[in-house]
């Protein structure tokens, strides 16, 4: 790290002229798994004193709404894998138990596709379906689609009416499997295998229903020995037929390298633009005007490598897994990602937050106890509510500091985001340094937003500082001091690892 007295300004220039494209709001989309405690606990607990009628926890409802969660992928993940939908409908007392050979725990199916459907329209998210293309096909896709989104007058319409569904559930954007790449998946095939079996399904899904729109699975991580050639021949398969392909990335602090964890987004960045030109390449094979976009629909900081501090045997019910409680260090690499997302909204136009209670999860609750907000909750809040409308073009000339993995990285990750109607302009920033306040410069010559409305930060003299149940509010926002414009410039100080949020105005009035 650079000596904290020598360190320079870093600096970008903000012009509305220059725009990348505009956010999606599906790219603010989060991810519920039948894995651990998402669901039974999390967002589900009968009888807990928040609870509903409907056994969801109002608490939590309540901070997935602050949360600002567009879409939620369902029912997975692995957990799809081996997913039967009827067995998830109708009265819950005639609803079979099964083993998730995913997770090796036990499935209820108390919670299922009716409630995940009650869950979304009480908190305005949009459903994104995963179908079993691990152990089931084409016919399976096709019953859960014409179950889920016919009007009625059909065998599994009017099923779906006698369960107390009059309305179709009218869910449009569907995924086409799970990491079927991986050898852990049940079911896994080969990208042949996999990219006709897209296609026949895709095709047949789109003879019930035109408009869907469609993700197939690209690689389940960018170290995967198969990664870009899998994308490739599942997209020369298949791409007449698909809208998106996936992208899956998870990152941790290895071995102590606290420098290269803080420059994940290097990582992201990269994966992104390297499925990007693989997409293009098959199109330009194909001879197409379509464009395929991008569904990172599975990201996060995931602490892999760790055991589970919780005793868990197989076939346990809802056990406590993969529950990552999150620092400040965490929230700083987790909103870095969030600005590679934006940096790339030309193309990631969907992306979900795996996963959204309990496991590597933004909310944590405590069965029959609260729920409260981890450290990455506050810059996704933050980016879901500001970071609407057109990103612009950012390139910084910042310091540098020295990564083992990634070589020279700039101390300064930023993305600006404008609202073209108001003039509005939010800068989310992210200082690297871990011990270095980052003098920070923009030229605001070319947009109209020159004051400043808030400069809000993340970050804690402790690093390790975290949310917890004794200590729910340990670490929050607060407001910086001394961030102004003058001349046409602004000027702020970021503190050590830090995520930063500085929203400015026109002058109005």
């Amino acid at each position: 790290m650079p000596d904290p007295s020598t360190t320079t300004a870093a600096r970008f220039t903000l012009d509305s002229a220059f725009g990348i494209g505009a956010v999606q709001p599906r790219l603010y989309g989060s991810f519920v798994e039948h894995l651990g405690r998402c669901v039974y606990t999390g967002v589900y607990e009968p009888g807990h004193p928040a609870a509903d009628a409907a056994g969801l926890r109002q608490d939590v409802l309540e901070l997935v709404r602050e949360l600002g969660v567009t879409t939620v992928r369902y029912p997975g993940g692995n957990f799809v894998s081996g997913y039967r939908w009827e067995d998830t409908v109708g009265p819950r007392e005639e609803r079979p138990v099964r083993l998730d050979l995913a997770w090796k725990t036990t499935e209820t199916n108390e919670f299922g596709l009716g409630e995940f459907m009650d869950f979304c329209a009480k908190t305005g998210m949009e459903p994104m379906m995963a179908v079993n293309l691990g152990t089931r096909g084409v016919e399976e896709a096709l019953q859960l689609l014409e179950y889920s989104n016919h009007p009625g007058g059909t065998e599994l319409s009017d099923r779906r009416i006698a369960h107390g569904a009059k309305q179709p559930y009218g869910i449009r954007m569907w995924c086409l499997g799970n990491e079927m790449d991986g050898p852990w998946q049940t079911g896994h095939k080969t990208a042949a295998e996999y990219g006709r079996l897209a296609a026949e399904t895709a095709r047949a899904m789109r003879m019930i229903q035109p408009d869907l729109e469609l993700v197939a699975c690209g690689s389940s991580a960018s170290g995967m020995p198969t990664f870009a050639a899998w994308e490739a021949t599942v997209l020369e398969a298949a791409y007449d037929q698909v809208d998106y392909i996936s992208l899956h990335a998870y990152y941790e602090e290895i071995d102590g390298d606290r420098d290269s964890f803080l420059a994940s987004a290097v990582d992201m960045e990269h994966f992104i633009e390297s499925v990007v030109a693989t997409c293009d390449h098959v199109r330009a094979r194909l001879k197409t005007q379509k464009r395929i976009n991008l569904s990172f629909d599975e990201w996060n900081v995931w602490y892999q490598k760790r055991p589970n501090p919780h005793r868990v045997e197989d076939w346990q019910q809802a056990p406590r897994l993969l529950e990552d409680v999150y620092t400040v260090t965490d929230a700083v690499v987790f909103g870095s990602l969030l600005i590679a997302l934006l940096r790339h909204a030309d193309r990631v136009t969907a992306a979900s937050l795996a996963q959204l209670v309990n496991v590597i999860a933004p909310i944590m609750t405590e069965p029959g106890g609260p729920a409260w907000r981890q450290t990455t909750f506050f810059p996704f809040a933050q980016a879901s509510r500001y970071g609407r409308g057109r990103v612009l073009r950012v390139e910084v000339d910042s310091p540098t500091y020295t990564t083992a993995r990634f070589g020279e990285v700039p101390l300064l990750h930023a993305t600006a985001v404008t609202d073209d109607e108001t003039g509005d302009v939010t800068v989310f920033a992210v200082n690297r340094s871990q011990s270095a306040a980052l003098p920070l410069e923009i030229d605001l010559r070319g947009v109209e937003a020159h004051t400043v409305v808030e400069h809000l930060v993340l970050a804690d003299s402790d690093p390790e500082a975290r949310n917890t149940l004794d200590e729910p509010d340990r670490v929050t926002p607060h407001a910086a001091t001394g961030t102004t414009v003058a001349g046409g410039v602004l000027r702020a100080e970021l503190e050590p690892l830090s995520w930063n949020m500085i929203r400015l105005s026109p002058q109005r009035g």
